[in-house]
């Protein structure tokens, strides 16, 4: 029997990095602050997950300004959504053949 979790990406082992993936999916951009907002975590916490999708260049991050205030939005990329897409059919095999 193949390994069950064999076609699982390691980058979204993370609950973190799943809910991030999964609300990016459905919305063009979110920013940082709504972001922590849903996920109810610290600025840090989510800053360290976001560094990792973006070193994975499954989302990209763009900073501008509000009148004078910075704000930083985030995206998923091409990439990003075939690797999380093969991340939820690899779930789903799995699930099924268990």
């Amino acid at each position: 029997m193949k390994n069950p979790i064999a076609d699982l990406n390691k980058v979204f082992d993370s609950r973190i990095r799943l809910g991030v993936m999964s609300m990016l999916v459905v919305n063009d951009e979110i920013s940082f602050n709504d972001l922590k907002q849903m996920l109810e975590l610290t600025d840090g916490n989510l800053a360290s997950h976001l560094n990792t999708l973006e070193q994975s260049e499954f989302i990209k991050v763009h900073k501008g300004f509000i009148g004078r205030k910075t704000s930083t939005t985030y995206s998923i990329t091409d990439l990003g959504k075939q690797a999380f897409k093969a991340h939820l059919d690899a779930l789903e095999k799995m699930i099924k053949k268990l």
